[in-house]
């Protein structure tokens, strides 16, 4: 399935993690974007919390069953593709009972437009990697906030067999971007939780190396678990422009207007809750 090869199953170790390469003086040439909790927050935070339980209880279910023989069929090596279709029913089953409008359920996170703006005007490209469905909820939340026309490439949790923290969806959305990447791109993941930081990593064991970057709490206390610099911790999307200011010199941050602070979405696009 990937062009990169298999990623390893096992947790990262932080002599691996620390093997990357100092953030602060590599500038990126591509950037990859979790959604929930990093593009957009929930107007009622435990939604989200409710979702990332949910989807991580399913990863862990998911792991046993896929070690587990039923009937003649051998167990899904780690990293490897059945080919067939997820069949997601937590995930459905939450999207068929919704019903209002996504901009009643999430709104961009400050400072969003702001980032994706300077880094389009750098010429980088870009792409949302979500264990979100796409169908019914994150293609309608992109349209509503009119971000779509910012990515080169979308892998929502349909698009895979395996979600984050597997490294399927990262692989997925490179080999999409429509370029080749090479050994010399300097790649990097923004994301909210634990599971977006343990993904990037498990990609440069034996793939691309993807640079995780923290944006909220969880996923910052992983960037520390994993042995990397407090440079992989932005917290918010206004200290990853100031910092993305800076690796392109483009001036301080005093020197650009703050960031915008969202004030509503188009109106014809409709999610499931």
């Amino acid at each position: 399935m990937h062009g990169f090869g298999a990623a390893a199953e096992s947790r990262p170790t932080t002599q691996e993690a620390g093997n990357l390469a100092p953030l602060t003086s590599m500038r990126p040439s591509i950037v990859l974007f979790d959604m929930d909790g990093t593009m957009v927050s929930h107007v009622n935070p435990r939604v989200l919390r409710l979702l990332e339980r949910l989807d991580d209880t399913g990863h862990h279910v998911a792991r046993i069953l896929a070690w587990r023989p039923l009937g003649r069929s051998s167990p899904e090596r780690p990293g490897r593709s059945s080919g067939r279709r997820p069949r997601l029913l937590v995930h459905r089953a939450m999207h068929r009972l919704r019903r209002k409008h996504v901009a009643q359920i999430v709104r961009p996170c400050p400072g969003v437009r702001a980032v994706l703006e300077l880094l389009r005007k750098q010429g980088i490209p870009m792409g949302i990697v979500s264990n979100g469905m796409g169908k019914g909820y994150g293609h309608d939340v992109l349209r509503a906030f009119e971000l779509e026309h910012f990515f080169d490439v979308m892998v929502f949790r349909e698009d895979v067999a395996r979600g984050k923290p597997h490294p399927d969806p990262l692989l997925r959305a490179l080999e999409g971007l429509g370029r080749e990447v090479s050994p010399n791109d300097v790649i990097w993941y923004v994301g909210d939780q634990r599971k977006d930081v343990v993904a990037a990593l498990r990609v440069s064991e034996t793939g691309p190396q993807v640079r995780p970057i923290a944006c909220g709490i969880r996923a910052s206390l992983a960037i520390v678990e994993h042995g990397l610099g407090a440079d992989h911790i932005m917290l918010t999307m206004d200290d990853l422009r100031v910092a993305l200011l800076r690796l392109f010199g483009t001036g301080a941050a005093t020197d650009v207007p703050a960031p915008e602070v969202p004030t509503g979405a188009r109106t014809d696009a409709y999610s499931p809750i």
